[in-house]
């Protein structure tokens, strides 16, 4: 989820381009696949562009504008096809500008940091700055996507200054706009959902169970210690098709890379726990039986009668990136990208884990294949091959201390269910993969962005870009007969792809069909690779970026 952008200019891009012609979209007989026309895709409450001083009601802008759609489809085995798609608008007329964003304070942890959008009152005084200083602002009203749990109308306003036609132009204002104490952010207008994309490019892999005979599963290739690239992991595994899977954590402050922040199982093994109710891709039977539905996790240590609840799985002690766990500060509640503590927690880790072991104040307790202990003494080392370690600060390590007699035998309970309380129970062949939030529930559009964590409608300085705005995504759907559909988005590229918000996902969705939906990891970390081969143009700059899961399509192994 970082906001990397790509400075190309609009020149060249025209250039690169050349005049732009309508392509009939060409359907394959064998998958119905439909594109819905951006009017479909754009959020039922549009901006509304107005003079700073003219109340809303009296402005009612919004643009239209067809979509332009090409298809081409490949099978890339009997059962599973891709299809690669460019939506165009010809009529689109994105441009760099200057925002101006506004002083705001995280309500969860008090920092002082900048919201893109704020009250009506502070956008009328910004303009006023603005104008006294010779510049000419211009108010837009900004109103909540069709989520299912925030609120409708107005979210806020932003006040934005000038049209460019290149970043370097847009950011040669930004000191007008600094000198007056104000906050400037140079924005490419391309991501706004108020307006149709210049360009989105996109890849649908489906797979139809009836027809294909391999499988397909989330894998953390091994060692959910580790990062690698979706396509080397193809590359590796002989996929078929691979995609990124669930959120993970990037950096050492917040964990131990590449280890997920949220619940993720293979081989049917559960290798981390959810990040409180979030939505999964529950692949089971070899991904025969795929499902998609929110999902839980109940984690208890058990000597004799005495029992401790473990908060996690395979992450750092005290650490627990997208929150979500009982007990963690200053949330409990899923957040995502921010890492609440835990001042009494207790860890376990698999013998997937293979990296150094985690240090630090507390007490750790090595067990083996049977699950008794092996010895009681200070956090590090390795897990053994086929053992496992409990790690525990705070009255964890008081817990463990008191069990943690040599030759004791300590079992760890887990229990993964969904939100009607049925539980998964996990066999070999089965693997689990998520992220957040859900974007279709029984047909429906269904987003439920506030309670998965990833905005919140009383904070708008949290998620608004990410969640509202037009980003790379990957998502992952199911139809009624049970293809499975997996979808990159490239975003993040001004005039080659600005990528889908949201509502955008979801409604591209369910134009597929889908019944249920839910967005995986995005951003740079986008990536669908076909035989091994990266597809898609991820956005960061370094190139294709290491995650932590994928979800791979397998050959059937003869």
């Amino acid at each position: 989820m970082r906001n990397e952008r790509d400075t190309r200019t609009l020149e060249a891009d025209r250039a690169r381009r050349g005049p732009r012609t309508r392509v009939a979209l060409a359907v394959a007989s064998t998958i119905a696949l439909t594109v819905v026309p951006q009017s479909a895709l754009t959020a039922p409450a549009p901006a509304q562009a107005a003079s700073p001083t003219a109340p809303p009601a009296q402005v009612q802008t919004q643009v239209q504008a067809q979509a332009q759609t090409q298809w081409t489809t490949r099978t890339v085995a009997p059962g599973v096809q891709i299809r690669t798609g460019t939506i165009q608008h010809p009529d689109a007329e994105p441009a760099w500008t200057v925002a101006v964003h506004a002083p705001a304070v995280n309500r969860l942890t008090g920092a002082r940091t900048f919201a893109p959008l704020s009250t009506h009152a502070w956008a009328e005084d910004t303009a006023r700055r603005l104008r006294d200083a010779g510049l000419e602002p211009r108010l837009e009203q900004v109103g909540w996507p069709a989520y299912a749990d925030t609120p409708g109308g107005t979210m806020g306003w932003r006040v934005r200054v000038g049209t460019y036609a290149t970043s370097d132009e847009a950011q040669a204002t930004t000191p007008k706009v600094t000198a007056l104490g104000l906050q400037p952010a140079v924005e490419w207008t391309g991501y706004d959902v108020e307006q149709p994309a210049d360009r989105e490019s996109v890849h649908v892999a489906v797979i139809d169970p009836a027809a294909f005979t391999g499988t397909v599963e989330a894998t953390h290739n091994g060692d959910v210690a580790d990062r690698e690239t979706t396509s080397s992991v193809a590359a590796e595994t002989g996929s078929l098709i691979g995609v990124n899977g669930g959120f993970f954590v990037t950096s050492d402050t917040d964990g131990v890379q590449g280890t997920m922040a949220g619940i993720g199982a293979y081989d049917g093994e559960l290798q981390s726990m959810a990040a409180g109710s979030r939505a999964a891709l529950i692949l089971a039977d070899g991904g025969r039986r795929a499902r998609i539905a929110d999902l839980t996790t109940t984690v208890t240590a058990r000597s004799g009668s005495a029992t401790y609840a473990v908060q996690g799985i395979n992450r750092v002690p005290g650490k627990v990136r997208n929150c979500g766990r009982p007990g963690a500060t200053p949330t409990e509640l899923p957040r995502q990208d921010l890492t609440c503590a835990k001042a009494d927690d207790l860890v376990k880790f698999t013998a997937a884990f293979r990296a150094d072991l985690p240090t630090g104040p507390g007490v750790q307790v090595v067990l083996d294949a049977d699950h008794r202990v092996v010895s009681t003494g200070r956090r590090g080392g390795e897990v053994p091959s086929g053992g496992s370690v409990l790690q525990g600060v705070g009255s964890a390590a008081d817990w463990l201390t008191a069990q943690g007699r040599p030759g004791a035998r300590i079992d760890v309970q887990e229990t993964v269910r969904d939100t009607a309380g049925g539980q998964v129970a996990l066999g070999p062949d089965d693997s689990i993969v998520s992220a957040a939030p859900t974007l279709v529930e029984d047909g429906r559009i269904a987003i439920d962005a506030a309670t998965e964590g990833m905005l919140d409608p009383q904070d708008l300085s949290f998620g608004y870009a990410w969640s509202n705005g037009r980003q790379p995504r990957t998502m992952a759907g199911l139809d009624k007969g049970g293809r499975l559909f997996l979808v990159t988005v490239d975003g993040r590229r001004p005039g080659v792809s600005e990528g889908f918000t949201l509502a955008e996902g979801a409604e591209f969705m369910r134009s597929l069909g889908a019944e249920r939906a839910l967005n995986l990891d995005g951003g740079g970390s986008s990536a669908m690779a076909v035989a091994g081969e990266l597809v898609n143009a991820p956005s960061d700059a370094a190139g294709e970026r290491p995650v932590g899961d994928t979800v791979q399509v397998l050959p059937a192994r003869h």
